[in-house]
């Protein structure tokens, strides 16, 4: 019999102190953030200049301070939702990757009703019918791949991911050819661009001052503690925590497996689908970058939380702050690109990575005759 052992292994500790994971998690941020600090320097920027923009979205000193509460709300409001759908099928052990297409196919069905309906409803019906059509969109397409999952057993990491690509060229078909038969384009320009929405499709604001605050908000963050609430004390939820603990087990207990991963599945795409027509509702247009990466930022997110929707919820302010605030701290500075956002991003996930592989496992070299671990 072989009995020779690898050099070195990942064991995972029996115990992990929460307290140390934080701490951990919050070294990790300070020193990507030390790293952006070193990487402004060498543009010739004062990183604290820079981070203090960011940190306070440059609010101090604006002359219009609303308008960039109401930028950071824009980017909040899909992040939160799309972040929170995914944690469902997270939980279930279903990969879905697919929010980046569910995202555009339910701004497009949004976007079809505004410009069908728009012009025939009253207000209320036309944001009644978009919100419809967005989640049904979206469900769409997770079913698309749970369906297969189910039925034949196929990978639905590679499934929702090539749906993606589906809706993205379907996305640039829309926006790139002309014809009467097309809803989506203007008919007054040379080139192919989004025709605005009805003012009935556009998402209504509240006036506070000389504030506005989009609705969509509100709504989200209704969705958002029903999704908490249906986790945490409905018969759902603990079919979902139980398939995704063992599939096997929840056989054995009498539950459907595959009817509890098709319906969590359309649930999660559903709502996907819904933050996109959302937001293009309060955009009052579509357009090529819709989804601004919120799909592969939400997955990040819903990682980081943990899936908790609490967790989720604290996260995507976070990182909204960091994305928008570093939009508006690179208008200061001419040298520096707005992806620079992207590139911290980057670096913080990388660290955090790093920080909870280091406080959660430990690697383990085994000699001749002891072992050290790490």
């Amino acid at each position: 019999m072989n009995n020779r052992q690898p050099l070195f292994r990942v064991v995972k500790k029996n115990q992990v102190d929460g307290r140390k994971v934080i701490l951990s998690y919050l070294i990790a941020v300070a020193v990507a953030l030390v790293l952006g600090a070193a990487l402004l320097a060498l543009m010739k920027v004062n990183p604290l200049d820079f981070y203090s923009k960011m940190i306070t979205l440059g609010i101090p000193g604006n002359r219009y301070p609303a308008r960039s509460v109401e930028g950071f709300i824009r980017l909040f409001v899909p992040l939160l939702l799309v972040s929170v759908a995914l944690s469902l099928s997270f939980r279930m052990r279903f990969w879905n990757v697919g929010g980046e297409g569910q995202f555009i196919v339910g701004a497009i069905c949004a976007a079809a009703a505004a410009f069908l309906l728009g012009d025939v409803l009253p207000t209320p019906l036309v944001l009644l019918a978009m919100v419809v059509s967005a989640a049904l969109g979206g469900g769409l397409m997770g079913t698309i791949a749970s369906a297969l999952k189910v039925r034949y057993g196929t990978s639905e990491t590679l499934m929702t991911l090539m749906l993606n690509y589906i809706a993205l060229y379907l996305l640039r078909f829309f926006g790139e050819t002309q014809g009467a038969w097309n809803i989506f384009l203007t008919d007054d320009s040379a080139r192919p661009r989004f025709e605005t929405f009805p003012d009935s499709a556009q998402m209504p604001t509240i006036e506070i001052g000389s504030f506005s605050l989009d609705v969509s908000l509100l709504v989200v963050v209704v969705l958002c503690v029903l999704v908490y609430i249906y986790l945490k004390y409905t018969k759902h939820g603990y079919e979902i925590a139980v398939v995704g603990d063992s599939p096997n087990t929840a056989r054995y207990a009498g539950m459907k497996v595959g009817r509890v991963v098709m319906r969590t599945v359309f649930i999660s795409a559903a709502l996907v689908g819904l933050a996109g027509g959302f937001y293009v509702s309060s955009a009052g247009a579509l357009s090529t970058s819709v989804t601004n990466n919120v799909g592969w930022t939400g997955v990040i997110v819903a990682w980081m939380a943990k899936l908790s929707p609490v967790g989720i919820a604290v996260t995507s302010v976070l990182i909204t702050v960091l994305q928008y605030g570093c939009q508006v701290a690179s208008t200061t500075y001419p040298n520096i690109d707005s992806n620079f956002a992207n590139l911290l991003q980057g670096m913080i996930l990388f660290a955090v990575l790093t920080a909870d592989f280091t406080a959660r496992y430990s690697l383990v070299w085994r000699g001749a005759n002891k072992e050290v671990s790490a």
